[in-house]
């Protein structure tokens, strides 16, 4: 790992970017540098945060100090990046790692779309519906990508987790923003960036 290398982190809906400390620490004390970044706004379209997304990790890959970025995402902090890096692809982009992403929507966002879609625009955007914003959004290609889902998750099934591009993926035994907080999944979070693959010798 280069000492210089990067992680951007970015949170849910519904969350903020202090969720993200703890992880943000046992990343640090690997060596990585981290940028927790957020966003308050939950009722404007994804869209608007991956624009501001997209000027972050421009910001980040103008720093000479910083050699390689990567990229680590909850629940729908990972659609936000889908969507930010088809609008800037950093040059020093390294990996990217989704916490419970719902790349196909969340069932929950369906059954919450007639009486919250009109108000809350992402409710809408994250639906499983064919034509919902997230299935619709392109996934990077040519980029290591690494997704960790949560057994309990009652947002976000597993099967909505898996990006429609090569992959490695994990499942753990904790709840949706427990993994968060899951000593484990910052392990395999860090291991995943280091070498773009899941070690899975500490779940046994």
């Amino acid at each position: 790992m280069s000492p210089s290398a990067h992680v951007a982190l970015i949170h849910g809906y519904l969350a903020n970017k202090f969720l993200l400390a703890p992880l943000a620490r046992r990343l640090r004390r690997r060596g990585y540098g981290t940028t927790p970044w957020g966003y308050w706004n939950i009722q404007c379209s994804l869209l608007v945060h991956a624009d501001r997304f997209s000027r972050e990790l421009q910001r980040l890959d103008a720093d000479p100090a910083i050699d390689t970025i990567h990229v680590v995402t909850h629940s729908m902090g990972g659609i936000v990046t889908r969507a930010a890096l088809d609008r800037f692809r950093p040059r020093k982009l390294g990996r990217l790692v989704m916490l419970a992403p719902p790349n196909h929507g969340s069932f929950v966002a369906t059954r919450a779309v007639n009486t919250f879609g009109r108000f809350l625009r992402p409710v809408t955007e994250l639906s499983t519906a064919t034509d919902s914003l997230v299935n619709l959004l392109p996934t990077p290609q040519g980029l290591d990508i690494g997704v960790i889902a949560a057994q309990y998750d009652a947002l976000v099934s597993e099967e909505s987790t898996h990006p429609n591009v090569p992959h490695a993926h994990v499942t753990l035994p904790t709840w949706h923003t427990g993994l968060l907080f899951d000593r484990t999944a910052a392990t395999l979070v860090a291991d995943f960036l280091a070498s773009g693959t899941f070690d899975v010798r500490p779940l046994a």
